[in-house]
């Protein structure tokens, strides 16, 4: 089986290359993680092209088996992402070129001979790799989170003994902070975060949730959400959303900071910090909350600034410019929120369905749809759309942006699209 995946990966490569282009960039940049190098989906460098359906935009596409929701994340001239095939018998790690988009490493990180379940709307490879200089991290919930070499692709620790029920899938993506790598494990059956040691692997601190989740149901106790380090008060904490609840961590030694209460399960949009200091977190049922972050204990209460649940994402994470907070819901509604008072400034119908993340370029939002639509609009006061643009199939991976480049998962296809006048 594992010959043949290969063996289908090398086939379509060769074959769907088109619109290749060597020339080298004129400045590099890194995009590290889930949301990129600042986690909340700002691009930095030019501005993105509006015509992605036009040939000339296209530098190249890769077309590949598998079923995978991971996002790609760039390092120097490698692009990595996660796959796996849909049965989940079989998991790996994909390397391919920046510039041609030719494979340059395919390796299986896991088989399994019976995979629990994964709900047909996930993937047994969702959750985003972490990246930096000479290590990429590739983690598949339960299954195992590895560090590779990014030069000769040996591994360098795996962890297969962390485990929980995912129950329909894992989700929560690994992220870096200083000497550490922070993973959560939000199952159906326990609930932790656990700081490893990136350059061995071995546990720093492991800190169970300490949620009252108000019901013995597995089902109402999994997340998905990936975290975040904030500077509160002069000092980092780890924001970590949980289902019923968004615990912060002190980073060094996994002691819970403070608590917020906000209900829900199956959280997994990413937290985002406003311009005047306040947390923007989300439940994944509908509800968002704003909470000043610098109480201690449950500050469910007292900190609680403001809460919305109507137009809120389930799935995708949001975007804050300036002072106002855009999002793309599940159901298809475009929404900008004032982020001091939480007031819907415009709502509109844009249609389909959203699970990937949306970004913006300095100038422009982009949004991807799972029916393939991406949306462009101004950001403002009013609903500004700028473009929208049909793709040959949908989007659950959010993208990578390099110096005015798009790199895109669809679900069949991996793409590179570029300015042709600045590229």
């Amino acid at each position: 089986m594992r010959s043949m995946f290969l063996h289908c990966i090398r086939s379509s490569l060769t074959c769907c290359l088109i619109c290749l282009s060597l020339a080298p960039l004129a400045a590099q940049e890194n995009w590290p993680e889930f949301r990129g190098p600042t986690a909340d989906g700002h691009t930095g460098g030019p501005p993105l092209p509006m015509d992605l359906d036009q040939p000339s935009r296209v530098r190249w596409q890769i077309s590949f088996p598998g079923k995978a929701w991971s996002s790609p994340v760039v390092w120097g001239d490698q692009i990595w992402l996660t796959n796996a095939t849909e049965d989940g018998k079989q998991m790996s790690a994909l390397c391919f070129d920046f510039h041609s988009g030719a494979v340059r490493r395919e390796q299986v990180i896991h088989e399994n001979d019976s995979p629990e379940f994964c709900h047909p709307t996930n993937s047994y490879a969702s959750p985003t790799p972490a990246i930096e200089e000479g290590r990429v991290y590739v983690h598949f919930g339960s299954y195992g989170t590895t560090c590779l070499d990014t030069k000769t692709g040996d591994v360098i620790w795996q962890r297969t003994d962390l485990k929980c029920d995912h129950f329909r899938g894992p989700g929560s993506s690994p992220i870096l902070y200083d000497d550490k790598l922070f993973v959560a494990f939000d199952g159906a059956d326990v609930q932790y975060v656990v700081a490893l040691d990136k350059q061995t692997g071995e546990t720093v601190w492991r800190t169970s949730r300490d949620i009252d989740y108000g019901t013995d149901n597995g089902d109402y106790k999994k997340a998905y959400g990936t975290g975040r380090v904030f500077e509160v008060d002069g000092r980092p904490i780890l924001v970590y959303p949980s289902a019923v609840a968004t615990i912060a961590y002190d980073v060094e030694t996994g002691k819970q900071r403070w608590k917020v209460y906000h209900g829900g399960m199956n959280a997994s949009a990413r937290p985002l910090m406003t311009p005047g200091g306040l947390l923007i977190l989300t439940n994944g049922m509908g509800k968002m909350v704003a909470v000043n972050p610098s109480g201690q204990g449950d500050i469910t209460d007292t900190h609680t600034v403001w809460m919305l649940a109507k137009g809120v994402t389930r799935k995708p994470s949001q975007l804050i410019v300036g002072d106002r907070l855009f999002m793309f819901s599940d159901k298809g509604i475009a929404s900008a929120i004032d982020v001091t008072t939480g007031e819907i400034v415009w709502q509109e119908r844009v249609g389909g369905a959203f699970s990937s993340s949306p970004i913006y370029d300095g100038e422009k939002i982009f949004a991807f749809s799972e029916s393939g639509e991406i949306h462009v609009i101004k950001p403002g006061d009013t609903f500004q759309p700028l473009a929208k643009i049909k793709m040959e199939d949908g989007f659950k991976a959010s993208p990578a942006v390099l110096d005015g480049m798009l790199i895109l998962r669809s679900f069949s296809s991996l793409y590179q699209f570029f300015d042709t006048e600045d590229h």
